[in-house]
């Protein structure tokens, strides 16, 4: 059993749409996910004698539901209160309370070994496959010069980090060998910093390539497997003092399309990020070091996409700022016709959206179009009556 903070606006209707309620405004709404139902039946009659609402709907697992509940902003308070003297309530209690410790408005700026990225508006992730078989620009930057001149290209066109991945995380990729993966991103990383001084991201799950990478100048490690596929990796960052991606990804990249399901994807990603998130600070990793990823495209179907990307607002109530992987992804090609191989409509459109759903970081094929799309944005939000 987990909980979660649910964002004021448009998301609370429509859950209570999905989950067959109706309830008048509230200061304030929570989701419980997978509670016994013993559990809610003594939390719920708690509930009801405090003036509380709720709604619930059938949970993942049997013999489980899931409580979307509101109330006065004192209710976690008085729940803990209560908790005390009827033990029942407890585990409710535990769970609120773990959200409500994650529970901080994102940061405004983000560690990136010395330096301070500032977050005050969305940033720029230029993506950099040294692979002969990425989905989208595999084998175009494998000679080292040619990687170094598209760095270089991304960094001018106004790329705020860049991303150099070695190993393809499409679907049904096979992983390398950890050798490989090193000659072909190492060498890189220590280039770009040297020629350009520029911020520099490894895209791997693998404590030995990310820490030849941050040895060679590289400030972050973005890791697919959110520090599970190599128990090396959380110690190495923390020691570094590395900043992290934490991204979600059902199965691994060779499984997790073939077939992926989920109860209610954005509880899932949300509890699943709030846990790899709580392993990280508990492994020593600073959390103003810490950005989190839905993981677009990572185990998920067309509708999974959708709905992640119209409520990232949600994940906004885990306190870490957000990187959204859109770019030339399938994520609107089933409901348009066939577009060009580069999708960059589609990596605008979604972009934008993310944007403004409060997206920190965008990690993207084609900066320099995304770039003037956010500094258009940017434009409009500073401008004065």
């Amino acid at each position: 059993m987990y909980a979660r903070v649910f964002p004021q606006g448009e998301a609370v209707p429509r859950e209570l749409a999905r989950m067959g309620g109706a309830a008048p405004p509230l200061a304030q709404v929570w989701k419980l996910i997978a509670v016994p139902q013993a559990t809610a039946a003594v939390f719920t009659a708690w509930l009801a004698q405090q003036g509380g609402w709720w709604c619930s709907a059938p949970g993942a697992h049997p013999d489980t539901v899931d409580v979307l509940f509101g109330g006065s902003t004192a209710l976690p308070g008085t729940l803990g209160q209560a908790a005390a003297a009827q033990p029942a309530l407890q585990p409710v209690a535990t769970a609120l309370e773990a959200a409500l410790a994650l529970l901080q408005e994102p940061p405004r700026t983000l560690q990136l070994g010395s330096a301070t990225l500032d977050l005050s508006r969305p940033r720029l992730m230029g993506i950099l496959n040294v692979t002969p078989d990425s989905f989208s620009d595999g084998g175009l930057y494998l000679r080292p010069e040619e990687a170094l001149k598209h760095a270089e290209a991304m960094l001018s066109a106004g790329a705020d980090l860049i991303d150099v991945g070695g190993q393809s995380s499409r679907p049904g990729a096979v992983p390398v060998p950890a050798e490989v993966e090193w000659q072909r991103v190492v060498p890189v990383v220590r280039e770009i910093v040297k020629r350009f001084g520029a911020l520099v991201s490894v895209d791997t799950y693998r404590a030995r390539v990310a820490e030849a990478a941050l040895d060679a100048g590289a400030v972050m490690v973005n890791d697919i497997s959110a520090l599970r596929f190599d128990p090396k990796m959380a110690p190495l960052l923390a020691r570094h003092q590395a900043a992290v991606v934490l991204m979600h990804m059902q199965g691994t990249p060779r499984t997790m399309q073939q077939a992926p399901t989920y109860h209610h994807v954005v509880d899932d990603v949300y509890g699943f990020l709030a846990a790899r998130l709580r392993y990280a600070m508990a492994q020593g990793i600073d959390r103003q070091r810490i950005v989190l990823d839905p993981g677009f495209g990572f185990g998920k179907r067309g509708a999974h996409n959708l709905d992640l990307l119209r409520d990232l607002a949600h994940f906004r109530s885990l306190g870490q700022p957000l990187l959204v992987g859109t770019s030339r992804k399938l994520l609107l090609a089933r409901y348009l016709p066939p577009a060009a191989r580069d999708r960059l409509e589609d990596t605008l459109v979604s972009v934008l959206y993310a944007a403004l759903q409060g997206a920190a970081l965008v990690r993207v094929h084609d900066v320099a179009p995304v770039q003037r799309l956010l500094a258009l944005l940017d434009v409009m939000a500073r401008h004065g009556p």
